[in-house]
């Protein structure tokens, strides 16, 4: 297409991460490869990002195995020597600018060396090229310097080795950061006998000269690992440039709190041979929350594959195939799939990872296909692997084979073996090395072949439906808009997820408990994803009972209910309810509260529920049920949202949450984001760095759409707010706005006319009206002009609010 062309401008191109490796594949180390994997990630540059400085870039970087000539020399020169290779490990360190902090950094790391039984051979800084780098860059800048650490020798080199230095890793950064004065600063970019990570917050063109260890000959590997960074999530970091310590990822996880949620359910119950008990303290919390998706993902795939599990097996766990309801698929790999589902959630999104442990290196992509990978084998042995074709120059004559990864599909390179494992052959491996499918036979309830109830509740008369509407306050529009729909037409109402009424937390009526969490979803699917016409790659499929602990495998972890749907019937229900295999059993608790009027009658219940809560865990039941049907003249309900909030969360404080599994039953959950809100985390409760980043993609986000740089107003952040939530706004440079004028008019489906709109605002009006109307509304765009008019015959003019602050600063 010619530049800028009819509608087309070359501005609004947008890409995504870009990521690539060469290996050899019978593990011959050389330079050359090096300088291949560097000039596919000069060649991906326009797959990653810059700041308003051209030479400020979001960050790149390479794996390499450790170059041990090179590091035997230079070390020299430092004044210590190297053992043989794979008895000594290397760690490439961000260290503070400030040399009084920096000192004390590496006494903490001579300390803590010796309290595991480690000894520090010595330091070495790392020369770098600062030429053409950006001041903003610069500003940031670490000093980089690396450590070099012996194999002690009780522990046996390779995997053993691997896993004492990933202890010593987390418990120095535990350490360094809750001690130095400018710890934070403090970061291990890698630390181990097997590969070594240069990166930084540079463009794709800066790694290689910005390093300069990079462009000596004696530098040789069998592999090079590339990434370069497109920050959409997240602001440019030096920490948070990729490649992390086994992957390099390009997409993004849409489910990362969730993910995060229901990996600190089981933390406390998280036990392994390979670990002890101490041992498992100095990991904790394992996730470093300050990091992106991808690099919270990598701090994951560490744990399970120093828990034993191989680099594909962890891969298969976290990104697994569409599985649910493939009949094609192998009976065997179905069963590997549905039994790690009960003890871990996909990690979904789109997605392309590139990994490797410096032995084998491989590249999976996630169930949808929406990253692409493509790659080359050439008669010399080399693979080379990147998000494009193209991105390394290779005499066609010498490619053998060339492909792409397909959606769910795996790419390994064993350079051990000397050979390319395909998909089948390694998930045939992987699956095959325990009986999943005789554990799942074995011990799986599914929930359709259990009994029928012992009891069954009676349905109730019109009468008594009405009464119990009145009660959950169910209005004559929830009904009519949202309930009918379903019930005549097995459809759900389609409309905006959110709602820009003024904020609950504003109103002066009661407001159902959900409407306090309106803006906790991402708002760009629309329609909403259909699990019926895209059965493919979506399942409803959940399971309900412990999780067990995620770091061992043992059969009886397959012991929970399998339920096809997370929403169900009555009948389904009491089959629940009335489980009883001998060890699986559930337990139903009442969520109502005397309403006699008395101040702390329902916080009084909470605690009550939360005690019976932790005695039914404590007891061996694998299921509670939460109910509010024994409400009466004397007693309420608790909000739903509010009772299994609190339980949940209770449970995770007692580490138990991961033992049982909840099931709420409720009158007042009638529409689709009732039942969402008891899958979201309340926004005020996460981090201040979490709202840092959805602030920063709002504003790119909105720059994209208007060419307009940087954000003035800002309402409170997903609709809720708290004291802390405000003066981080305020300090980030916002001026936060509450609406005074509003009402539903974003339903296109559902538009009334232009009169419904015209009596809106000329009801809502009032002097210094700050007014909020949708421009997707047909309704607002025929009732304006004609709003205008008459709201300017009462007297009111029309401002900006840059006027209205201007007016509030004289």
């Amino acid at each position: 297409m010619e530049p800028n062309s009819g509608l087309y401008d070359a501005q609004f191109e947008h890409d995504a991460c870009g990521i690539g490796f060469v290996a050899h594949v019978k593990g011959r180390k050389s330079h050359q490869i090096i300088s291949d994997a560097l000039t596919i990630l000069e060649n991906l540059d326009h797959r990653g990002a810059c700041g308003a400085e051209p030479n400020t870039g979001d960050g790149a970087g390479i794996m390499i195995q450790i170059p041990h000539e090179f590091f035997y020399d230079e070390c020299l020169k430092a004044g210590f020597s190297l053992p043989e290779t794979n008895n000594y490990g290397v760690g490439m360190l961000f260290m503070p600018k400030d040399i009084r902090s920096r000192e004390e950094c590496r006494e903490l790391i001579y300390r803590a060396a010796e309290k595991l039984g480690l000894e520090i051979l010595g330091f070495r800084k790392v020369d770098v090229n600062t030429t053409d780098i950006g001041n903003m860059a610069l500003s940031v800048e670490p000093e980089i310097e690396q450590v070099f650490i012996a194999r002690p020798y009780a522990v046996a080199p390779g995997a053993d080795f691997e896993r004492k230095l990933y202890i010593f890793k987390n418990y120095l950064i535990k350490l360094i950061v809750n001690t130095v004065h400018g710890g934070k600063d403090f970061y291990i970019v890698s630390l181990s006998a097997q590969t070594i990570i240069y990166k930084g917050q540079l463009t794709s063109l800066q790694v290689r000269t910005y390093f300069t260890d990079l462009t000596d000959k004696r530098m040789v590997s069998a592999l090079g690992l590339v990434h370069s960074r497109f920050a959409t999530n997240t602001f440019p970091s030096w920490r948070l440039a990729q490649p992390f310590r086994f992957i390099a990822h390009n997409g993004e996880i849409n489910t990362l709190q969730g993910n995060l949620n229901w990996f600190r359910a089981g933390v406390k119950s998280f036990a392994s041979a390979y670990f002890t008990p101490e041992e498992l303290d100095m990991l904790l919390p394992v996730i470093d929350e300050t990091n992106s998706d991808s690099g919270c993902l990598d701090n994951v795939i560490e744990l399970l594959l120093h828990s034993g599990r191989s680099l594909p097996h962890v891969l298969m766990m976290l990104v697994p195939e569409a599985w649910d309801g493939n009949e094609d698929m192998d009976p065997v790999k179905k069963a590997f799939y549905e039994f790690h589902a009960t003890l871990m959630e996909p990690w979904d999104g789109p997605a392309a990872i590139a990994f490797t442990d410096g032995k084998l290196i491989g590249a999976t992509l996630d169930r949808n296909g929406l990253r692409p990978s493509r790659y080359a084998i050439t008669s010399d042995d080399r693979v080379i692997m990147g998000s494009e074709a193209g991105a390394l120059a290779i005499d066609q004559s010498t490619i053998i084979e060339k492909g792409r990864l397909t959606p769910g599909k795996m790419f390994v390179v064993d350079m051990e073996q000397g050979r390319i494992i395909s998909d089948n052959e390694i998930k045939e491996e992987v699956c095959g090395k325990s009986p999943y499918g005789d554990w799942i036979n074995q011990y799986q309830i599914r929930l359709e072949e259990l009994p029928e109830p012992r009891v069954m509740f009676t349905g109730l008369s019109s009468e008594s439906i009405f009464k119990y509407q009145q009660v959950f306050g169910y209005s004559r529009e929830d009904v009519d808009l949202l309930l009918k729909p379903m019930a005549i037409e097995g459809k759900e109402p389609i409309g905006s997820m959110g709602t820009d009424t003024p904020l609950a937390i504003l109103s002066k009526r009661p407001q159902h408990l959900s409407s306090y969490f309106k803006q906790l979803f991402a708002q760009v699917t629309n329609p909403p994803i259909d699990p019926i016409r895209e059965k493919v790659v979506m399942s409803l499929a959940s399971f309900m009972g412990s999780m067990g602990n995620l770091l061992e495998e043992t059969p009886k972890q397959a012991h929970c209910v399998a339920i096809k749907h997370p929403i169900l019937t009555n009948q389904e229900l009491e089959k629940l309810r009335s489980i009883d295999t001998g060890v699986f059993q559930a337990k139903t608790l009442q969520t109502y509260f005397r309403a006699d009027g008395k101040p702390g009658a329902m916080a009084k219940a909470l605690d009550r529920l939360c005690r019976y809560a932790v005695d039914a865990v404590e007891d061996g039941f694998q299921v509670i049920v939460l109910t509010d049907r024994a409400i009466d003249s004397e007693h309420a309900a608790m909000p739903s949202l509010l009772a299994v909030s609190a339980v949940h969360h209770h449970l995770i404080r007692k580490g138990y949450r991961g033992a049982v599994g909840i099931v709420i039953e409720a009158g007042d959950i009638w529409e689709v984001h009732h039942f969402a809100t008891y899958h979201h985390p309340d926004f005020t409760q996460v981090s201040d760095q979490r709202l840092k980043e959805e602030l920063e993609k709002v504003a790119k986000e909105t720059e994209a759409i208007t060419g307009k740089k940087g954000m003035k107003y800002l309402r409170p952040p997903r609709g809720i707010f708290s004291e802390r939530t405000l003066m981080l706004g305020k300090e980030l440079g916002y001026t936060q706005v509450f609406w005074s004028l509003a009402f539903v008019d974003w339903k296109t489906d559902q538009q009334r006319g232009w009169q419904y709109s015209y009596d809106n605002i000329m009801k809502q009006a009032h002097p210094g009206c700050i007014m909020l109307l949708h421009t997707v509304s047909k309704d607002n765009a025929d009732a304006l002009e004609q709003s205008i008019k008459d709201l300017k015959k009462r007297g009111y003019t029309f401002k900006s609010l840059d006027d209205f602050m201007a007016k509030q600063k004289k």
